[in-house]
């Protein structure tokens, strides 16, 4: 679940259970949220939502651990990991998601990773494809010579014998 380095985050402002705040939530540092809240949230490092948390607006934060309820969207340039009892409705933009069995996840996720031009892609099979053949080619030639060279090796013993 969590890594060694995410065990070692300082809380630096706990919003408790039963706790509700109707309005945008900023923080410095990390942040442990067990309460309501309705607003967009902002914290500068590491968010964890508890499993009594529950977040009506979009996030961003460094890195997530979503273990209760978001209806928004989720930011996170590191890390978002959605623990078994985490329920996210809304998209998710991060460069490295986890998401355990039996969490709930409605939207989309773009994992901010580079991925190829379709035509640089079908390029580089269509290069791929042409040195496969050549390179088959090659080796029936190779074959075909070594064929020619049993036959005329046979045909060589066959009048040795006949001697």
């Amino acid at each position: 679940m969590l890594s060694k380095k995410d065990k070692e985050i300082r809380i630096g402002t706990l919003l408790g259970k039963g706790t509700e705040i109707e309005g945008d939530f900023s923080s410095e540092g990390s942040a442990r949220i067990d309460g309501t809240i309705r607003g967009n949230v902002t914290v500068d490092g590491s968010l964890i939502i508890g499993a009594t948390g529950s977040i009506l607006g979009n996030i961003f934060a460094k890195s997530i651990l979503v273990g209760g309820e978001v209806i928004g969207n989720i930011d996170a340039p590191d890390k978002i990991e959605l623990a078994s009892a985490a329920k996210v409705l809304g998209d998710i933009t991060t460069n490295m998601v986890v998401i355990d069995e039996h969490a709930v996840f409605q939207g989309r996720c773009d994992m901010n990773q580079n991925v190829p031009d379709r035509k640089t892609k079908s390029k580089a099979v269509r290069a791929s494809k042409k040195s496969a053949k050549a390179a088959i080619a090659e080796a029936l030639k190779d074959v075909e010579d070594v064929g020619g060279q049993h036959e005329e090796f046979t045909a060589q013993m066959d009048s040795d014998d006949i001697i």
